[in-house]
């Protein structure tokens, strides 16, 4: 039953926005009574943070998944890592809305600010296993807070439509490639690939 609620909220939060669904239009389409998620939740505000942490599993393992599919110090390394990131936010719109947009705000829940640090290690582990330097070296760190700020930036500006509206003509993993190169230093590792 929770199963088939959350994914009757992700897909209502799609069609219709995080504030434009109902907790009993998702119980009419999971099949469900409306007292049902209450024996599983606290309030919808519960069950949109069940929606998210799931949504930060899945998004997590593309991100590992592309990650993993590449050495460490090959600058297509950051381009796979940086398209996981782009095709989730593409593919799940409201979701990643509801998971980072300027309404949201989940610190707060210590298993959402858990997961969400999680994400960012991914990122932290790449950049230094390119720079060949400890995770919790400064300039690591920085390098990869740069990474996802380009990144993440860049997908709000392609799902608010701005994107589109700049003309501009570089392809998402030319962009990427860019970000990289401008971001990470060569390495004696990425000069071998």
């Amino acid at each position: 039953m929770r199963t088939q609620l959350l994914e009757a909220v992700r897909y209502l939060i799609e069609e219709k926005g995080p504030d434009g669904f109902s907790v009993a239009e998702a119980c009419r389409m999971a099949g469900v009574s409306t007292a049902a998620p209450y024996k599983h939740f606290k309030d919808r505000e519960d069950i949109l943070h069940a929606v998210i942490l799931e949504a930060m599993h899945r998004m997590g393992a593309a991100m590992q998944a592309a990650a993993d599919a590449y050495p460490a110090g090959d600058p297509e390394r950051i381009v796979a890592l940086g398209r996981a990131y782009i095709d989730f936010a593409k593919s799940e719109p409201g979701v990643f809305a509801v998971m980072f947009g300027s309404g949201s705000n989940h610190a707060d829940v210590p298993a959402l600010a858990e997961e969400g640090q999680g994400k960012f290690a991914i990122v932290v582990k790449v950049v230094a296993e390119h720079m060949d330097r400890p995770m919790d070296d400064p300039e690591v760190n920085a390098r990869a807070y740069a990474l996802w700020c380009a990144v993440h930036g860049h997908c709000f500006l392609v799902l608010d439509g701005k994107a589109d509206k700049t003309k501009i003509t570089v392809t998402e993993d030319q962009y990427l490639r860019l970000v990289g190169s401008s971001y990470l230093p060569v390495t004696p590792t990425s000069r071998r690939q």
